[in-house]
């Protein structure tokens, strides 16, 4: 580094001289399709493989560390260009397919043509903006940190295979998330080294115009921040990441694109609004036009105002109309089951950064603010980026089956009155890029035995039961040597970290000899939060010691895993396992694999056994490791969290526990460690162990098929587009070109008609329900059911009456209840506005039932009834609380049942 810093430093950029024969690499180093191609991989690992492990896997910095010689060598090895020619050729391919959005697109709009009300715009091109803090895509590329990043890298992978209209937005921090060692003592440490990006495949985008790179401004407190836009291309997807490392800004603002999650409230403030509010403007200001916005967590949420602003200037509306507008084209996908995992900003904060921003948006502080904020009216509530995402999104969803619930249970106070199973928040359970993930010899395997279509549509459940028709003997050993080849990568990595924290030869070779590639392998590799449990196995030592020490079973763990490097007690597990491996004579062949990334992630989901999971149940919004690990045939077993509520089945892994929910962590943990020793001990080491005449374990290899061939095709992430864009993407693509038709007229007439329900609706109630069912009704019969409204000015054709039933609990609560519209039946005697209703529910289930009847707002142009909010039931009783009424008893084949 200069010593003085007034210097002008004037850069270059230097890149490899290639010999014309193999400078399509350059092309296949710089598009990350080759993440997910092993024939591209290969040419790179053939070039030498020295180099590519040197380079951190990392294509575009090993051709510029490669002498010119082995360049001239390569470009006239024919067997070479041969191989080179071919994968060049996939490429192009793969970038000019057809793909299954065109088709299913297609077909979406013939639906909605044939919808009058709702065809108006759907001609429109559809594009899709994805904007995510973080995108995992490769290990050389680490703009990630864990989870999260990995799904949003998936998510553009699975677009680009699709051929779906999708761009990433995100920031390029140039010293990512970061690296960890230990020290002697086990205690995590951090460093953050640079990623050098001009050794990395990522791009200027340039203004054709000037020449120079596309920059954007966004306004910070007394200053304007400049926002570069950068481009890396994911095949066919395009990833814009925006950067703020340039002179002009002050060297604090350089800074805000430095690390991933580093720095305090403020720096995390001004990486948000970098996301969001510049991410809008980047795309604007390149003339990319989405149609959807998909906010992935509510990091960048902020993208909701920019628009608004922007919609505003275009049209002259209010803050109102321009939120409709743009929430109709908005999507928010929540990864959070605990409220402490939401970025809140304080109202300081928040008028000090967006204080200038208010006129535009046509809107005062505490306006601003209570749309951040479950109770708009608490002045002291700090502003919440999901609570601004959930109100500026026409569709939410959560991430398993689940999380949805658990989201809807935690969200319940924006929608009050509505029924926990109606709260407007659904799912769409993640998955996994599949040829991301799976070992390059299965990929082979599959290749023989299944159809060539598994690769182009991994969401083909049929094409996956081929796989109970691979041998037995070529599935076994694949796995084998899955599980080899990862044993002697751990023995080279333990080597190197033991000898950075200065150990001595003989324990070096102690410890890493004493990993055996022949035995049952666990694998524990995850972000080190304290919810995880990543202890819970050591909670017993004496059963620990003796599954450990057990020589006619043996086992051994690999364990990986970052901690934040705020928090102090997941950092603390991490020493406890250190310690244990370290100094218990049982524990040679317990293992912690420093500095876990993409790479660490690949091999272990590769070549392990089993996968092992323990969160605490409704903390593990989905989790994916264990997805990667049972499409590679790794068994998976989870307490019932997350994916693997609804993934579990006996036959393809196992299950800690059966959902309970402890209200004492004590005791849970007690439970469940139990629970898990005994699986290992009674079925897994069993089952593994047990051989035939020929040395195969049949029963395990049975389950390693059956795993493969139920789970693959479910939780692979190009089904998890597929939904995304046939139950969410398409749906905000009509609306919004719907509402944003001839000026936004449409988006004006629908909030003025909220404005109208919400001065009326004070007004609107239930004054008379009427059955003729007695105490007892016989089931599949169906009831009758007639209400008294008055709808206070509304008409009939406003509101949307229903009878809503279900079950009811021994509290009294309806319990799965779900509701069927009335119709209806004239203006009531009398003349006073009032309007009588009729409907009929069936039956369908013995014992305790019930119902009670509700008035929603209705105007086709909502995603749905209940996002305002706006819900009047019969004698303002509540479904949520033991008081509702016409409680009945429905007794089977006409007989009675006991009345409580």
């Amino acid at each position: 580094m200069l010593p003085f810093g007034q210097a002008r430093v004037r850069s270059f950029r230097v890149v490899p001289a290639l010999p014309e024969p193999i400078r399509p690499l350059m092309e296949i180093a710089h598009n990350l399709w080759w993440t997910w191609n092993h024939r591209a991989i290969d040419l790179f690992v053939r070039l030498d493989r020295e180099l590519w492990e040197d380079s951190g896997h990392n294509p575009v910095r090993m051709l510029g560390q490669m002498s010119q010689e082995a360049l001239e060598r390569a470009a006239n090895d024919q067997a070479f260009l041969h191989n080179l020619s071919l994968v060049h050729a996939s490429l192009q391919a793969h970038l000019g397919a057809r793909g299954w959005h065109a088709e299913r697109f297609a077909e979406f709009q013939r639906d909605h043509k044939a919808d009058p009300g709702a065809a108006h715009g759907v001609d429109q091109p559809f594009l899709a903006a994805y904007f995510s803090a973080e995108f995992g895509l490769t290990e050389c590329f680490q703009i990630y940190s864990g989870g999260l990043g990995v799904l949003a890298g998936d998510h553009l992978k699975s677009a680009s295979e699709l051929a779906l209209p999708l761009v990433g937005v995100g920031l390029l921090y140039r010293c990512g998330y970061f690296h960890q060692y230990l020290n002697t003592d086990g205690w995590q440490q951090e460093t953050y080294p640079d990623l050098d990006l001009p050794n990395q495949p990522v791009h200027r985008v340039i203004d054709p115009e000037t020449g120079q790179q596309y920059r954007v401004k966004v306004e910070l407190p007394g200053r304007s921040l400049v926002v570069g836009i950068w481009r890396v291309n994911v095949g066919r997807t395009a990833l814009y990441l925006l950067d703020t490392n340039y002179p002009e800004n002050q060297k604090e603002d350089r800074d805000i694109t430095r690390n991933l999650y580093g720095g305090d409230v403020e720096t995390r403030i001004k990486q948000e609004i970098v996301l969001g509010i510049g991410g809008v403007r980047a795309l604007a200001k390149m003339g990319v036009k989405p149609t959807v916005f998909h906010m992935n967590e509510g990091h960048s949420a902020f993208l909701a105002l920019e628009r608004v602003r922007s919609l505003r200037q275009q049209h002259g509306v209010s803050f109102d109309e321009a939120l409709t507008a743009a929430a109709a084209a908005q999507i928010f996908t929540t990864h959070t089951p605990v409220p402490a995992g939401i970025d809140r900003f304080s109202p300081e904060i928040m008028e000090r950064y967006f204080r200038p921003y208010l006129h535009d948006l046509g809107v005062d502080l505490n306006g601003l603010l209570a749309v951040g904020r479950e109770n708009p009216n608490d002045h002291a509530e700090f502003f919440s980026m999901a609570v601004l995402a959930l109100r500026a999104a026409r569709r939410c969803n959560g991430v398993s089956r689940l999380h949805g619930h658990v989201s809807r249970t935690m969200w319940r106070s924006l929608w009050p009155r509505v029924p926990d199973n109606e709260i407007p928040i659904t799912h769409v359970t993640n998955g996994v890029h599949a040829r991301s993930w799976i070992k390059s010899d299965l990929v082979d395997l599959y290749d023989r035995y299944l159809p060539s279509s598994w690769q182009q549509d991994p969401s083909d459940h049929s094409v996956w039961r081929a796989v109970r028709e691979i041998p037995d003997e070529e599935i076994w050993h694949a796995r084998q040597r899955a599980r080899e080849r990862m044993i002697v990568w751990c023995r080279r990595k333990i080597r190197e970290q033991l000898k950075r924290r200065g150990a001595g030869q003989d324990d070096i070779d102690t410890a890493a000899a004493a990993l055996d590639p022949g035995i049952l392998t666990i694998g524990f590799a995850r972000r080190f939060a304290t919810y995880k449990r990543a202890t819970l196995l050591l909670r017993n030592l004496e059963r620990v010691r003796a599954l450990l020490s057990n020589e006619d079973r043996p086992l051994q763990i690999l364990i990986a895993g970052k901690s934040h490097p705020a928090d102090g007690p997941g950092k603390e597990f991490i020493r406890e396992l250190v310690r244990f491996a370290k100094n218990d004579r049982h524990a040679g062949r317990v293992v912690f694999l420093e500095d876990y990334d993409m790479d660490v992630a690949r091999r272990l989901v590769q070549g392990c056994d089993i996968w092992l999971n323990t969160p605490r149940r409704g903390m593990e919004a989905s989790g994916t490791s264990g997805m990667k690990a049972a499409m590679n045939g790794v068994i998976h077993v989870s307490v019932l969290d997350g994916w693997w509520d609804e993934g579990y089945d006996a036959s393809v892994g196992w299950a800690v526990g059966r959902g309970e929910v402890y209200e004492d962590p004590e005791v849970e943990d007690e439970v469940e460690s139990r629970a898990l020793y005994d699986i290992f001990e009674r079925q897994i080491l069993p089952e593994f162990y047990d051989r035939d005449a020929s040395g195969l374990p049949r029963h395990w290899v049975r389950r390693i098929k059956r795993c493969i061939s139920a789970l693959a095709p479910q939780f692979n992430s190009n089904r998890m587009v597929m939904e995304y864009a046939e139950r969410l993407y398409y749906d905000c693509h009509a609306a919004a070109a719907r509402l944003s038709a001839d000026s936004l007229s449409e988006a004006r007439a629908l909030t003025a008609h909220l404005r109208r329900y919400r001065e009326r609706w004070p007004g609107v109630r239930i004054e008379d329900v009427q059955t003729g069912i007695g105490a007892q009704v016989p089931i599949r019969s169906r009831v009758t059911v007639s209400a008294l409204a008055h709808l206070n000015g509304l008409e009939p054709s406003e509101v949307r009456c229903e009878v809503y039933h279900g079950q009811v609990n021994s509290a009294g609560d309806l319990v799965h209840g779900r509701g069927v519209e009335m119709r209806p039946d004239g203006a009531a005697e009398g003349g006073d506005g009032r309007t009588r209703f009729v409907g009929e529910f069936p039956v369908n289930h013995s014992g305790r039932n019930g119902f009670s009847v509700r008035l929603l707002p209705r105007d086709d142009r909502m995603a749905t009834p209940f996002a305002t909010g706006l819900i009047v039931w019969d004698t303002e009783t509540d479904p949520n609380l033991p008081s509702t009424r016409q409680i009945t008893d429905f007794a089977p084949h006409g007989h009675a049942s006991h009345q409580g």
